[in-house]
Formats: structure tokens, C-alpha cells, sequence
């Protein structure tokens, strides 16, 4: 075996892929060759390029016409020779009518009449305006006294007013005058009359008996009816019913009627049928009776 077998045996394995690569380079190397030739042609074309250009002119400017051959003109025939005419008789026309001219009297009657007829249209319009100016005046006075009449009325009534007043506050002294002297003579009365006085220890009347109920005889009629009560609704809030009773001398209940209403009619009719059933009221402490009597009746006391 020779050397150079040798060498090949120990040398590297070829690179797989190598033709393809060296293709590739060889296509890429003519493309650019290719680009470079086009680009040389292009720049020399480019040089040869001629420029055109237009000139205006700055002034506008009509051409001249063009040249047109005449028409030729073809000489008419001759005429015939004219016809002898026969030669009418034309009478003149007759001369105009004399124009009659107005004379100068109708036309200063007329223009007088013209100035008359203008200054009655002034005439007119002057006394339109006078009758309007003595219209406009008419109303101002006509406002004016209105305006008086309403100023002197409002005076007239504050006058009354203050009148009423100084007599209302007489009446009123004169009434507080009275009821200072009814009061001075209850005041003798009550002195006088003490020792015969049923009121308690802190009784502050004047009086010798007390005309009202005493304070525990409200708690004491109501002890009697409220257990004959029969009610069962359930009602929302307090309502009062306030009841008049009239009783015998013995306190017998001779009658009774709803004065005040409490809305709610089952709680009134429960009150009336609960007095009903009572029949009696106690007496008071003093052993009075008090009819006609007030008394007001609560669901939930």
C-alpha cells in the first residue's frame, strides 16, 4: 500500500451536502452578474433622455384669420322692360281739427279747486289730531281722579279701621273694668259667706259649694262601667270616646249618646252597651248627682 492510499485512509469523511452548495453559489454569482449589467444599461438610458418644453406666451394673443377665397359673383340676367302704369288720382287728406285751447279761467277754477279740496283734507287732519290730543287728555284727568277717588277711599278706610279699633279697645277696657268689679264682689261674697264654704283644706274657689265633679269621682264612674266593657278588636293606637250621661237625682242613667266619636264605631257601641248594662253611677263625695255628665272612655285606659 502507497502513501497516498495512506493519506486517503486517514483523511476526514467528504461533508455531505457539497454539490448542492456549489450550485447554489454558481447561481447566485450569474444572478448578480445579471443585476449588475441591467443596472449598467439603465444608468446609459437614462442619459439619453431628451427634455421637452412648451413656451407661453405671457400676453394671450388671437390669430390672424384665415385667408378665404371670395364667392364668384355671377351677373343677374336684365330685367324686362317695366309695364306703362296706370297713374291713380290721390286726393290730399283732410286738414286736422282745430284744437280748441281751454281757456286760462277753467284752469284757475280748476287748480283753485284742487287747493280748496287739499286744504279741507288738512283742515280734516288737524282735527283728527286736536280730537285725539283732547281724547289722550281726557283719560289722564279720568285716571287722575280715579287715582284720587282710590287714594281718598284707602284714607276713609284706615280712618274707619282706627276707629274701630278706639272703640273695640274701650269696649274692652269697659269689659275688663266689669269683670275687675264682678270679680272685687265675689271676692266680698266669698269673704262674707267662708264659714258656710264646703270645700277641702286646699280648695282655692270662691264658691260656696263646688258646681264640677270632685277630682276622684271621674276614677270612680269609670271603675263601675269599665267592667261591663266587652271588646275584643284589636285596634291600632288610643282613640277617646267621649259620652254624655244623664242620670236621675238617685244616679239612675236615664240616657246616654256618643258627643265626640273615637273612629272607631265598634269601641263606641262596646262603651253604650257597657252603660247600658251599668244602669247606676255612683254619687259623689258630697253626695251630688251631676247630670248632664262627660265622661271619656279609652281602649287601653
Amino acid at each position: 500500500m502507497d502513501a497516498s492510499a495512506d493519506r486517503l485512509e486517514f483523511a476526514p469523511p467528504p461533508q455531505p451536502g457539497t454539490t448542492r452548495a456549489f450550485v447554489l453559489a454558481i447561481i447566485a454569482h450569474v444572478l448578480l452578474m445579471i443585476a449588475l449589467t441591467w443596472g449598467i444599461n439603465w444608468n446609459r438610458e437614462s442619459e439619453n433622455i431628451a427634455v421637452e418644453a412648451e413656451l407661453w406666451s405671457a400676453v394671450p394673443q388671437q390669430a390672424a384669420p384665415k385667408l378665404v377665397q371670395p364667392p364668384v359673383v355671377v351677373a343677374p340676367p336684365p330685367p324686362p322692360p317695366p309695364q306703362p302704369v296706370e297713374q291713380k288720382k290721390v286726393e290730399a287728406p283732410p286738414p286736422p281739427a282745430p284744437t280748441v285751447k281751454q281757456p286760462d279761467i277753467a284752469q284757475e277754477r280748476e287748480k283753485k279747486k284742487q287747493e280748496l279740496a287739499k286744504q279741507r283734507a288738512q283742515e280734516l287732519e288737524r282735527q283728527k289730531k286736536l280730537e285725539a290730543r283732547k281724547q289722550l287728555e281726557q283719560e289722564k284727568r279720568e285716571q287722575l281722579a280715579a287715582k284720587k277717588a282710590a287714594q281718598k277711599a284707602a284714607e276713609d278706610r284706615q280712618k274707619q279701621e282706627e276707629l274701630a279699633k278706639a272703640a273695640k279697645d274701650k269696649s274692652q277696657q269697659l269689659a275688663d273694668a266689669k269683670r275687675r268689679e264682678t270679680l272685687r264682689q265675689e271676692n266680698l261674697k266669698r269673704m262674707q259667706g267662708l264659714a258656710d264654704a264646703t270645700g277641702g283644706p286646699t280648695s282655692t274657689g270662691t264658691a260656696l259649694r263646688s258646681a264640677g265633679p270632685s277630682d276622684s269621682y271621674a276614677g270612680r264612674v269609670r271603675a263601675r262601667v269599665r267592667p261591663n266593657i266587652v271588646f275584643t278588636d284589636d285596634i291600632s293606637g288610643n282613640p277617646t270616646a267621649e259620652v254624655e250621661v244623664r242620670m236621675a237625682p238617685d244616679g239612675t242613667i236615664t240616657s246616654s249618646k256618643i258627643v265626640k266619636s273615637s273612629g272607631v264605631k265598634s269601641w263606641d257601641n262596646a262603651v253604650l252597651r257597657a252603660l247600658d248594662k251599668t244602669e247606676t253611677l255612683p254619687r259623689d263625695v258630697d253626695g251630688r248627682v251631676h247630670t248632664p255628665l262627660i265622661i271619656e272612655f279609652r281602649p287601653k285606659g
